[in-house]
């Protein structure tokens, strides 16, 4: 049934939103290129804003726009071939392939391009890029912003990632069962560096990024619906935990406000009930990994009722077990501010200060903020202000240098 323009262009434009990252998925699979696939995914669009109008929206849209895409990227093949002989022989071969696949292969194909854009042949900061891009349809300005880099930065290297995938000929497929933790692994980091950004930037004026933990969350849902791993869980569990909180770590003023001064009214309780509830599930296999217990911490804080009723002794044996699976500086001090809240500031500041002795942690402004916090409740002024100092020598965010400022400020008070 004919549609009014009007009314087309929103359809067209909800299953843009809708299908868009599945059908592109599908023609880089097809096409085996990720530029000419982009090419071909909006000149189906663009012909579905021509012909849905007089036709009708498809039974099968998905279906629809890919092989109208494919065939658009064949017919501008063969223009191109009239300058490239080597195009025909292309074209060819892409027309001779077997027509687009079933519903469940097109899923599949949404998978594939998860872990080809986090395969760990591609340098770290080219996965977050390209997956932001491919996976996310963020534009190169929105991550630019995202990890205040300037666009022609962020641009670069999405190029050299989709460069380094050709020329490499990387396999646009879902690794085997033998490969897949290792794989998985680079696929999950991936994702939660597009979380931690948006929940705790590096640098910069706001504190958090909504949007960014939007898509990272989005990104695990589908993880997780394709791949149900313990792990995935685990991550998405972590994530919606965290983000949870989202709401109360800032004022109205943006304003940092430490987790035991939050108004824990403004925590999302349905995301902590999903979230606690992956927890259980995923610690009840005995396969767990790191994620799932970084998440089963978060939920001890996520389910006490206030801060002062936090099971502190619980959250240490967790970071024990952490410690075993995932050994680092940085848990290592994460167990020692909750050692701190189990047996006293002085029993944290004894494990804070070996750290920093080791060396590893001296350019981490929050082992100076820890250790300055402890200090503090020790009635040590002196020697709080100068870990206060080092940390602000160090913090990137300007909201986090706000709340140290404003930490050394009130020892002069």
């Amino acid at each position: 049934m004919p549609l009014t323009g009007a009314f087309a262009a929103a359809q067209v434009e909800a299953v843009y939103r809708r299908e868009s990252r599945r059908v592109l998925a599908t023609l880089i699979r097809l096409l085996g290129d990720f530029d000419r696939a982009e090419e071909a995914l909006q000149d189906a669009f663009a012909a579905a804003l021509q012909q849905w109008p007089r036709d009708g929206v498809p039974d099968n849209p998905r279906a629809w726009l890919v092989s109208t895409g494919r065939f658009k990227a064949i017919d501008a093949l063969r223009r191109r071939a009239r300058f490239d002989a080597s195009l025909r022989l292309l074209a060819e071969q892409l027309e001779d392939a077997a027509e687009a696949a079933e519903v469940d292969e097109m899923e599949d194909d949404r998978l594939r391009l998860i872990f080809t854009c986090c395969h760990p042949a591609l340098p770290a900061d080219g996965r977050v890029a390209l997956t932001l891009r491919e996976v996310c349809d963020l534009t190169t300005e929105e991550i630019a912003r995202a990890f205040l880099a300037p666009p022609a930065t962020i641009a670069q290297r999405i190029v050299r990632a989709k460069a380094k995938i050709r020329d490499a000929q990387l396999p646009y497929r879902v690794p085997e069962r033998a490969e897949l933790p290792m794989r998985l692994e680079s696929v999950l980091r991936v994702i939660y560096l597009v979380f931690n950004e948006g929940y705790s930037a590096s640098a910069g004026a706001a504190l958090t990024r909504a949007d960014l933990c939007v898509e990272a969350i989005r990104l695990g849902r589908l993880l997780y619906e394709l791949l149900p791993d313990v792990e995935v869980a685990g991550l998405l569990a972590l994530m919606l935990l965290h983000d949870a909180r989202r709401a109360a770590r800032s004022d109205a003023s943006g304003e940092l406000v430490r987790l035991d001064e939050q108004d824990r009214s403004l925590w999302d309780r349905q995301q902590i009930a999903e979230g606690a509830l992956l927890v259980q599930r995923a610690l009840s296999t005995r396969a767990f990994g790191p994620y799932a217990l970084q998440a089963a911490i978060v939920a001890v804080h996520a389910e006490a009722p206030s801060a002062a009723r936090t099971d502190w002794a619980q959250i240490v044996r967790l970071y024990d077990v952490l410690l075993q699976l995932s050994p680092s500086p940085v848990v290592r001090l994460n167990r020692a501010v909750a050692v701190a809240m189990r047996d006293g500031a002085e029993a944290g500041l004894l494990l804070v200060d070996e750290l920093l002795a080791q060396g590893e942690l001296q350019d981490y402004h929050l082992s100076h903020a820890a250790r300055a916090d402890l200090l503090r409740q020790l009635a040590r002024p002196d020697e709080a202000r100068e870990a206060y100092r080092s940390a602000l020598r160090l913090v990137q965010l300007e909201p986090e240098r706000r709340f140290l400022q404003r930490q050394l400020d009130g020892l002069d008070s």
